[in-house]
């Protein structure tokens, strides 16, 4: 076994997923980069001198032959999600609630249940989150979305509570409005005017650094030292519904 230790990283081809994979190999890690777009992972994987492995989350049986492949895992970053959507719960289309649950839910549980063994092994394991301040507060046109982190938060909180004495942690990192290049894109199906109607006149939401930053500290405190949750939004956003802009949207 190597001494280096090893951080897996789900959703890693773009936004805070590649931004902890560079944060995570800067502070010495070899990161293995797990996606579905396999280019982006490899060419990342060159960059930082990990290694990338395509992967599905939501598929079980591709998730445990993955695990298999793997001689060490220390810490686990289960950042792979997203949001389809935009409708209200009366108009939503179940299809895509589905979706947004199979990768926010089941594709944290998949991934962790075949990780743990090897996290207990190394004697010192992190399971990390990344859920959303959705996983906290419902909002309008958002009921699939909030319902998914509502799941994710749940999975973190009793996994914390079922592992207590043994040596792993657990910890959620909550991000609150975070800018990166293809979240509300994909949530607004492609439409780039309604996906940039959501950041109007905020001068600076979150970026994927400062998320992953928040991911890199908490993985390097002391062994002893769990954060169990910590929420992390832009200064100009005190809560969902609470957003100061700069200027009246014009969109």
């Amino acid at each position: 076994m190597s001494e280096q230790k090893v951080a897996v990283v789900t959703g890693a081809s773009s936004g805070i997923g590649a931004a902890t994979a560079r944060g995570l190999a800067a502070a010495g890690y070899r990161v293995v980069l797990a996606a579905r777009r396999a280019d982006r992972i490899e060419a990342l994987a060159k960059e930082i001198g990990g290694t990338s492995c395509p992967l599905d989350v939501t598929d079980r049986a591709a998730v445990d032959a993955f695990a298999a492949s793997l001689d060490r895992v220390d810490v686990l970053v289960n950042n792979a999600g997203g949001a389809i959507g935009a409708e209200s719960v009366e108009t939503a289309d179940p299809a895509d609630w589905l979706t947004m649950y199979q990768v926010n839910v089941l594709g944290v549980l998949h991934v962790t249940q075949a990780l743990l063994p090897a996290l207990r092994a190394s004697g010192d394991g992190t399971v990390l989150v990344i859920s959303s301040t959705a996983g906290f507060t419902a909002y309008e046109g958002g009921g699939g979305y909030v319902a998914a982190k509502h799941g994710s938060h749940a999975i973190a909180a009793t996994l914390r509570l079922e592992l207590c004495g043994e040596p792993v942690r657990v910890v959620e990192i909550a991000p609150g409005m975070v800018r990166t290049e293809g979240f509300a894109v994909t949530r607004f199906r492609g439409d780039e005017q309604k996906a940039a109607a959501v950041y109007d006149g905020v001068a600076e939401p979150l970026t994927a650094e400062d998320v992953a930053d928040t991911v890199v500290w908490a993985v390097t405190r002391p062994a002893h030292v769990n954060i169990d949750l910590l929420v992390v939004r832009p200064r100009a956003q005190a809560a969902q519904h609470k957003v100061h802009r700069e200027r009246t949207p014009e969109r």
